[in-house]
């Protein structure tokens, strides 16, 4: 049940709109000495074991029950193997800024996308909201693709991402999960994760394209402790505690992720980041509103 937000709501909050946005900018840091299932798989190996570990042998939380598997292996597919995957893959060729920035429509497809399965009427402000954030999304990328810092391909790509990424959000919204603690079910959601991320980085596996320099570890560290353990634990109680309200701290991310791209990458910002942001944002305010 959502419950009213309370201090929890702001310190968990706001820390992980931070950390979400600054999953682009670390994954082009790896992504500058290896592949993206590389990466992928490095990453959810580490953080899985790191929370299994600490959930069962340390905290000792009891094993999912038989039911749970399943709930866990496909919250894994969708949210960890997909997403995930879907989003370094399009990181390769769209900027950091840009990347974050598409999170943020995700609240008003997540709205959409449970309205469609739940076969309920969709409002005429909620289409609203997500053509302006889409418009707005395009009007950033516009510059950064005569800039050849993205492209329609990758473009494409990411909105395939958001797209799973607000499946599996309301999947975990509608199943009971009957206490499971929240690093058991991260570290088991990314476990299967890696183990649906293998086969593609077999069969995308080059040596020589893959470099085990400080760019790889600095980058797919930082993914391992501060986005699959520190956000992804916060996003998940945040979902479970505040249910839909947690969806609004991802319109913090574009903010965050345009700081980072620009400060860390040296990416531009200028009229067009302007515009196409604020369009997002008001997309995002009509979407509450309504």
């Amino acid at each position: 049940m959502k419950q009213q937000p309370t201090i929890s709501y702001w310190l968990v909050g706001l820390p992980f709109s931070a950390l979400w946005a600054s999953a682009s900018v670390a994954s082009k840091i790896g992504l500058r000495s290896a592949q993206p299932f590389t990466i992928s798989l490095t990453r959810f190996s580490i953080a899985a074991l790191i929370m299994i570990g600490v959930t069962h042998l340390v905290l000792r939380h009891p094993l999912p029950k038989k039911g749970q598997w399943k709930q866990l292996a496909v919250y894994g597919l969708l949210n960890i193997a997909m997403y995930l995957g879907l989003f370094i893959v399009a990181i390769q060729e769209v900027s950091a800024g840009l990347g974050t920035l598409a999170v943020a429509i995700n609240p008003v497809l997540i709205t959409i996308l449970a309205a469609v399965w739940r076969k309920e009427k969709i409002s005429f402000l909620h289409f609203s909201a997500l053509a302006l954030g889409l418009v707005g999304v395009a009007i950033c990328a516009y510059p950064l693709i005569l800039g050849s810092h993205a492209t329609i391909k990758g473009l494409l790509i990411l909105f395939t991402s958001m797209m799973v990424y607000s499946a599996g959000t309301i999947y975990f919204q509608g199943k009971q999960w009957e206490g499971m603690h929240i690093l058991t079910i991260n570290g088991w959601q990314t476990f299967f994760g890696a183990v649906f991320t293998l086969p593609f980085f077999i069969l995308t596996w080059q040596s020589n394209a893959n470099h085990f320099d400080q760019n790889f570890w600095a980058g797919t560290l930082w993914l391992v402790f501060g986005v699959s353990i520190a956000a992804v634990q916060s996003w998940i109680f945040l979902l479970r505690k505040y249910s839909k309200g947690s969806i609004y701290w991802l319109f913090l991310s574009p903010i965050f992720g345009f700081i980072f791209s620009n400060m860390l990458m040296h990416e531009p910002l200028g009229v067009h980041t302007l515009i196409g942001t604020s369009m997002v944002i008001t997309g995002l305010f009509i979407h509450t509103r309504s």
